[in-house]
């Protein structure tokens, strides 16, 4: 008991803090995030963007997904507010993260790849425009709720603004994958292996 309760503890915690256990996006929820959205003076109200973000919302399933971008870096961005004179696009990108990730922490999404591109696109098909880019990260999200609970927040926008300013251009696309990749597996099979260890050299 020594052993295993506080790994049992660890691993129960974990499995909370991971997992969405609210289901699904409700009617009621997506109606309400509809009337933040239409309230609010965000830059985006008029955007076909947010008719996709929308009918994500309604085919929800509950699960987590991941989020992969692509970013193009601003060379030259503007001088903003926060950030002040010569601040470069990683220094906008910066001053938008700082928002982003406790918000993300706190509702059990990150990082989970990033790497810099080595070189233009070698296969591009109809996507004019599409062939340089800086950076792809992806993220994942414990579930649709999270992140419209991040986007729809008021100090999202004014963070957003940065970002915005920061790139050229950018996609992000939500995906989710068929294979296990999830640290829930990943955790239960490292604290089952020291367990062993341990209760094996206390044996």
């Amino acid at each position: 008991m020594k052993i295993w309760l506080p790994i049992s503890l660890i691993y129960i915690l974990f499995f909370l803090w991971y997992t969405n256990l609210s289901g699904p996006l409700t009617d009621q929820e997506i109606e309400t995030y509809k009337k933040i959205f239409e309230e609010s003076n965000s830059y985006r109200r008029d955007s076909d963007q947010w008719k996709k973000a929308f009918k994500f919302m309604s085919e929800d399933d509950g699960k987590d997904f991941y989020m992969v971008n692509f970013l193009d870096r601003n060379e030259s961005p503007r001088t903003m507010e926060a950030t002040g004179e010569g601040a470069t696009s990683l220094d906008l990108q910066m001053h938008y993260m700082e928002y982003m990730w406790p918000q993300q922490f706190k509702r059990a999404s990150h990082p989970v790849f990033f790497a810099y591109v080595l070189n233009p696109a070698l296969d591009i098909v109809a996507a004019q425009g599409m062939e340089e880019w800086d950076v792809v990260a992806i993220f994942r999200y414990r579930s649709r709720r999270d992140l419209f609970e991040i986007g729809l927040n008021p100090i999202f926008d004014e963070r957003h603004e940065y970002k915005v300013e920061a790139l050229d251009k950018t996609i992000a696309i939500p995906v989710e994958t068929p294979f296990i990749t999830d640290l829930r597996l990943a955790l239960f099979i490292f604290l089952l292996l020291i367990g062993l260890i341990v209760e094996r050299v206390r044996a």
